[in-house]
């Protein structure tokens, strides 16, 4: 008789000391169970096309036609019962041991037997508590298409298995870890940190500063994208612009250990870039160069100038990483310098963000097939409509860039995430998770992948995945005061003190040190103010609240975030005022305020409800 066979992924779980936990409450232990079940295990097993084979109390087997799908299943599955059981007693936490295999099973009716399924239930049997041990045929298939690193344990025998089986860990604490990032593992291992200062103007024409400081800007892009090594952000290295302070403090005060400093001279279509890396600790001189080229040449000496640091550093790039350093999105030089001047616009957000739309659509026109131009554009448009003008328009252009962008480049990280963005405040938030999923599976160093992902599940009253998404924000990029400002909010509406006051705290240590750099930052001191409450520095919250009100007025997102810090301040009619006046400037998201629970003290207010009538 023929027997039916195919090849499948097979996902092998069960509870670590099951009967231990029964023991101490036999009631408690199953209703959790059965709750983590219903609420997160099954879910993603059907969110990733698994089929459950059979459960067994404690234990399940689950059938996958993708390992791919099979091992970010299980992934999801622990990183959602690690955080399920954040506040629960070691004693009573469940936790869940994985095996992932791929192999031949037999075909019973509904029912799979063979290799394939025994070598799961083994590999399953040799995780850790809240791991995931994995064959070499799956990490074979998964290893560049999953970001995640594996351990290596070698070949092992197993009972009931003919030949010792090759087995690897999956690491998860990056993806279980709420302070922990994609890139601090790697960093951790090589201790590697460097701060991009803003390169100085040398040419003639004082116009050309955008372009030494847009030169600034992609090296610290292009740095960022190597996970071993730590790269302070552009708001941090460029506070220092124009200050005379020495690099050994300059280092001290960002906490790297070494900086890149440097001059551009343009002159018609010549230039000359110098950069020199400094030791921060000695004031020792690692590296130096001058490069005298063709204006064309430019982005060349990036990934020169990004290639000897690696060098200096002696940090060992893969191939991969290799190509996405070398990756150029427009050999137009004329197309970069705009690119160039739309970014330093975006980056201001005065209120004005129409010189960035001008300049990315000139880009454009110049190189209509510069993906990154494209991306910036919908952001940009994004950006318009969220907070400055309720038009349409900007939508319907942020819509079509994006898709642009991901024609001419679909591996653009940025395209993806700035598509998925678009999509969240179309109210199209599946389709705008998974564009965003994929942004961050193409660049896990990408903050705003993250920054939106939070705020596209914020919108849908989705907590825990907007706290992990803030947190992961905050992981990539450690000195941001925004991600663990705005977690603040989610933590306590999730419930969760510990977490709400521990969020307080850095939160408050970080924008207090934004605005020692940045002074005059309005979105740091309305977000600020909020915060610094929550810690009982009421004195500072007032001050920073009463410097940012004469810089408020027509502005949305700030008016909006000084209603978020006085409804947290108990003043519940300086909070409607600003939040009507948020209001007058333009619509606001009603799905926003609905999740925002700075807000909830004003709920009951009858201006609060007759303005969320409106939207």
């Amino acid at each position: 008789m023929a027997v039916d066979r195919r090849l499948s992924a097979i996902l092998a779980t069960d509870v670590v000391g099951y009967s231990r936990l029964m023991g101490l409450d036999e009631e408690g232990t199953l209703a959790a169970l059965k709750g983590a079940r219903r609420e997160a295990v099954d879910p993603l097993i059907a969110k990733y096309h698994g089929r459950i084979v059979k459960t067994t109390g404690d234990g399940m087997l689950v059938e996958y036609p993708s390992v791919v799908d099979a091992l970010k299943c299980a992934i999801d599955i622990q990183e959602s019962m690690a955080d399920r059981s954040r506040d629960v007693p070691e004693e009573k936490r469940l936790q869940l041991r994985m095996g992932v295999n791929l192999g031949d099973v037999i075909i019973d009716e509904e029912d799979i037997f063979g290799d394939g399924v025994n070598v799961a239930s083994r590999l399953e049997g040799l995780s850790e508590p809240g791991g995931i041990c994995v064959s070499q045929a799956v990490w074979e298939m998964v290893r560049d298409r999953v970001q995640v690193r594996f351990e290596d344990r070698g070949e092992l025998s197993v009972k009931n298995i003919a030949r010792p089986i090759r087995v690897y860990n999956v690491l998860l604490e990056r993806s279980r870890s709420s302070t922990t990032g994609p890139t601090d593992q790697a960093v951790a291992e090589t201790g590697k940190s460097i701060a991009v200062l803003p390169f100085t103007n040398m040419s003639s024409d004082p116009e050309n500063e955008f372009f030494s400081d847009g030169i600034s800007e992609e090296l610290i892009n292009l740095l960022t994208k190597i996970p071993q090594l730590k790269v302070s952000a552009r708001t941090s290295s460029f506070a220092f612009k124009n200050k005379n302070m020495n690099v050994t403090a300059i280092g001290k005060e960002l906490g790297v250990k070494t900086v890149l400093e440097g001059s551009v001279r343009r002159a018609g279509k010549r230039i000359r870039i110098t950069g020199q890396l400094i030791d921060a600790d000695s004031d020792f001189h690692l590296w130096s160069e001058t490069y005298d080229r063709e204006l064309e040449d430019v982005f060349a000496v990036q990934d020169e100038i990004a290639h000897h640091i690696v060098d200096a550093l002696e940090i060992t790039l893969s191939p991969k990483q290799e190509q996405v350093i070398e990756k150029t999105s427009t050999t137009d030089v004329n197309a970069y310098d705009c690119y160039l001047r739309g970014r330093r616009f975006f980056h201001d957000q005065t209120g004005n963000l129409k010189p960035a739309l001008e300049m990315f659509n000139r880009a454009i026109e110049i190189d209509p097939k510069y993906a990154l131009a494209h991306a910036g554009l919908a952001d940009t448009s994004t950006m318009l409509y969220l907070w400055f003008e309720k038009d349409e328009a900007h939508l319907e252009r942020a819509d079509t860039a994006s898709l642009r962008a991901l024609e001419l480049d679909p591996e653009l990280a940025e395209g993806h995430a700035a598509r998925g963005f678009a999509l969240s405040l179309q109210k199209n938030y599946e389709e705008a998770e998974r564009e965003l999923e994929t942004a961050i599976r193409l660049d896990p160093t990408l903050y705003e992948a993250y920054f939106f992902f939070a705020r596209t599940t914020l919108m849908q009253g989705k907590y825990e995945k907007s706290a992990l998404m803030f947190e992961r924000a905050s992981a990539v990029r450690p000195e941001d005061y925004q991600a663990p400002s705005l977690v603040i909010q989610v933590y306590r509406s999730l419930g969760k003190k510990a977490e709400e006051t521990e969020a307080s705290e850095r939160a408050a240590r970080l924008v207090k040190r934004h605005l020692k750099l940045n002074p005059d930052d309005l979105r740091a001191l309305v977000l600020g103010a909020s915060t610094v409450w929550q810690v009982g520095e009421f004195d500072l919250a007032n001050e920073w609240a009463l410097r940012a009100v004469p810089l408020s007025a027509h502005n949305r997102s700030a008016l909006y975030n000084l209603a978020c810090f006085y409804s947290v301040a108990g003043d519940a009619e300086k909070a409607i005022d600003c939040l009507e006046g948020a209001a007058s400037a333009g619509p606001l998201a009603r799905e926003w305020l609905d999740h925002d629970g700075d807000l909830d003290t004003i709920r009951d207010h009858p201006h609060f409800q007759a303005l969320i009538e409106t939207l």
